[in-house]
């Protein structure tokens, strides 16, 4: 089978830049991303491509190459679906918050809505490929769904888990480490595999596309997800090992990821991991875990979670505990807020969990972030419901300066590693906020010794 037309439901993190890339390395495929969401719609469709709604560093280049000649962005859900030889699904699953497996498993109301109306509108076969991060033997439930319609359609269903890290997305899109496609073993599902196999193969070299069963396919996802959330929180518990006994986690960090049985990468110590895929797919592996009675395989994926939430709480114990055992009314300038650089996303981000802790303790917060604007603040805030939207308004405040909410502050937290924050002009800085000026430094981003040097009462994670 050739793809001619592909659609794409959900115009988000995933499926916005994966199918701008799609689109632009295969100029013959007609490219349709659909969402119900008109505003998010409008914001892919801005005349200027600065203002589209997902920042990733290179995303705007391509979506202004491809948009309009094969790429489109629409909300005419059931025209693309009808038209598509191949659907991607790309909507949110996030934890569920109510009913069994609340704060586990994931949520795929989402999902079902999907296969439910690709069964109602679909008139010819079609492949249909799970690109959200779902739970193992979802594609099954999908198949029973669309196999029921009823109208004689014949459908296909394949995983194609997406392995991007935000910040860089679109190099992980075009220089990927490895494409991993998953289907049923039976000639149909190995022609469907094929089809999507050369889709890729336009840019990604076939000995980087990985052919399995669609159960092998969803597990993968998870599991890498897994292991690497599980060496942040390896190397943060180190962290507090290293605060206590005067080592330094980064010359830990170092020596051991020159070890090349363990590696470098994930060895770096913060104030915690957050992102939409790290905390949601270790509690779906250990919800799932769980409902096969492995409950020793549950506790120990578990662990990494609360390790991640225990980093998380001592960073905002610490400022408290440093600041003479209050923070209340004292002005606390954040410095980011996204949940890492080059990303406007701020899902689980630290910074949500630490601003929270000293609201409670009626601390004045003061942030600057570069990409993130005051209301996606405030709805992650008000998301937590430990307050009221009003108290939460009254504590928090956004800057687009940051040497403005640096003024007259006590302290700063840096809670994301954007680059710019190492080229501030820190004496500027310095001579602005009262004193002692404290600098809790949540990432280890600048460097101690000028920052002592200035006169700041400097202090980073592990050392």
């Amino acid at each position: 089978m050739k793809v001619t037309n592909i659609c794409c439901i959900g115009a988000g993190y995933v499926g916005g830049p994966t199918m701008a890339v799609i689109a632009e390395k295969c100029p013959h495929i007609k490219v349709t991303v659909v969402d119900l969401n008109e505003v998010r719609i409008a914001a892919w469709n801005d005349e200027n491509v600065d203002n589209i709604p997902i920042y990733e560093p290179g995303l705007n280049e391509i979506v202004g190459k491809a948009r309009g000649r094969n790429l489109f962005f629409s909300t005419n859900v059931d025209k693309a679906i009808d038209e598509a030889d191949l659907i991607f699904i790309s909507v949110n699953t996030p934890t569920k918050t109510y009913g069994t497996g609340k704060g586990m498993a994931a949520d795929l109301k989402h999902i079902e809505l999907c296969a439910r109306q690709i069964a109602k509108v679909a008139t010819n076969d079609k492949i249909i490929v799970e690109k959200s991060t779902l739970p193992v033997r979802t594609a099954e439930a999908l198949k029973s769904i669309l196999d029921n319609t009823g109208n004689g359609v014949k459908f296909q269903i394949l995983s194609n888990p997406e392995f991007l890290a935000e910040g860089t997305a679109v190099q992980d899109l075009l220089h990927p480490d490895r494409v991993l496609i998953g289907g049923e073993t039976t000639p149909d599902g190995q022609k469907a595999i094929d089809a999507l196999v050369d889709v890729y193969a336009h840019w990604v070299p076939r000995e980087r596309i990985l052919k399995t069963n669609v159960w092998s396919s969803e597990l993968s996802k998870l599991t890498a997800n897994a292991f690497l959330a599980q060496r942040v929180s390896s190397i943060n518990a180190i962290s507090e090992l290293c605060e206590k006994t005067e080592a330094n986690v980064s010359e830990v960090a170092k020596a051991i990821g020159m070890d090349s049985r363990i590696g470098s990468k994930f060895l770096k110590a913060s104030v915690g991991f957050g992102g939409s895929c790290f905390q949601k797919d270790i509690l779906n592996l250990v919800y799932i875990s769980k409902a096969f009675g492995l409950n020793e395989v549950a506790d120990y994926w578990e662990q990494v979670i609360i390790m991640n939430d225990h980093q998380k709480r001592r960073f905002s114990k610490n400022i408290v505990q440093t600041l003479y055992n209050t923070v209340s009314g004292k002005k606390i300038t954040f410095l980011g807020w996204a949940f890492k650089k080059d990303t406007n996303d701020t899902r689980e981000s630290a910074a949500i969990y630490v601003a929270d802790d000293l609201i409670n303790e009626q601390a004045k917060i003061a942030l600057y972030d570069p990409k993130v604007e005051h209301k996606q603040v405030m709805a992650d805030l008000d998301y937590l419901e430990t307050r009221t939207p009003e108290q939460n308004a009254k504590y928090m405040a956004s800057f687009d300066n940051p040497y403005e909410a640096c003024n007259e502050a006590h302290a700063i937290a840096i809670l994301t590693e954007w680059d710019e924050f190492k080229d501030y002009d820190w004496q500027k800085i310095y001579d602005s906020m009262l004193k002692p000026a404290f600098v809790f430094d949540g990432r280890n981003l600048l460097d101690a010794e000028k920052m002592k040097a200035i006169g700041f009462v400097y202090q980073s994670i592990g050392s």
